[in-house]
């Protein structure tokens, strides 16, 4: 990143989930470049705040994904489904902390996002704890999955994703915005993929924040892109992919 971030006011995470938590949002992503993504933070600097943590403003994050072997999670991605599920373990490399995360669709195509602590060891299994911990999410969630259904899924390790990434935040509007660059998605057996550009993910409660503004007023409009199902089609070329078609034409090697 540039040294435009290295300007911008620095915000704890504390201060950043006290002003944006978004467990429930909107989220909008847009698949850009470094030029566009400078001169997005120069023009909006007087009213960002950049997340540091221990002086760093970029992290380094691995996020482990679970599917089924028929990878139902990701067709069902693929096909729109409005109340859908997806499981993952996050890691933060820099501290090594781990969450297992279960985000679901709601029926107004939210996204809810449900976490827990978990150990890095155990961050490409579902352990038994990890286990109950997603069907609790999915029993309080509007996804229709019951416990037989999940039990018979049999989730498992099927993508890893690896990338850089900085959050912004805006706190006159209750807004936040990452930055992610450099991804890498690793396939089981080894094989990879990357993207060649920024992914730049706005997040907020109801109506478009600041970053989305900028960016209609630039000519830029949200692109559909998921790390998991983009970057398994694009690994995987058996597996739907219509819906991400254009930005694995673009940007994906």
């Amino acid at each position: 990143m540039s040294g435009i971030v290295n300007v911008l006011a620095p915000i704890s995470l504390g201060d950043l989930d006290a002003i944006a938590a978004l467990q429930v949002r909107n989220d909008r992503k847009y698949v850009v470049d470094e030029t566009t993504v400078d001169l997005m933070l120069g023009e909006l600097a007087d009213g960002l705040q950049i997340l540091q943590i221990d002086g760093l403003r970029t992290f380094n994050y691995r996020s482990v994904y679970f599917d089924t072997s028929n990878f139902d999670l990701h067709h069902a991605a693929a096909s729109g489904r409005r109340r859908r599920f997806k499981v993952r373990t996050r890691i933060y490399e820099d501290s090594a902390q781990v969450m297992l995360e279960v985000k679901t669709k709601d029926g107004r195509g939210r996204t809810v996002k449900e976490r827990l602590d978990y150990d890095l060891d155990n961050s490409s299994q579902l352990t038994p704890e990890g286990r109950r911990f997603v069907q609790v999410v999915l029993a309080s969630s509007d996804v229709p999955v019951t416990d037989e259904v999940l039990n018979e899924m049999g989730l498992h390790a099927v993508l890893t994703t690896a990338y850089r990434r900085s959050t912004i935040v805006h706190e006159t509007s209750g807004t936040r915005a990452t930055i992610d660059r450099a991804l890498v998605c690793s396939a089981t057996d080894g094989r990879s993929t990357s993207l060649d550009a920024v992914i730049v993910e706005s997040k907020s409660p109801k109506a478009a924040g600041p970053v989305d503004r900028w960016m209609w007023a630039h000519g830029h409009r949200p692109l559909k892109i998921s790390k998991y199902s983009t970057g398994l089609a694009a690994l995987h070329p058996e597996l739907p992919s219509n819906k991400w078609r254009r930005t694995l034409n673009r940007h994906f090697s």
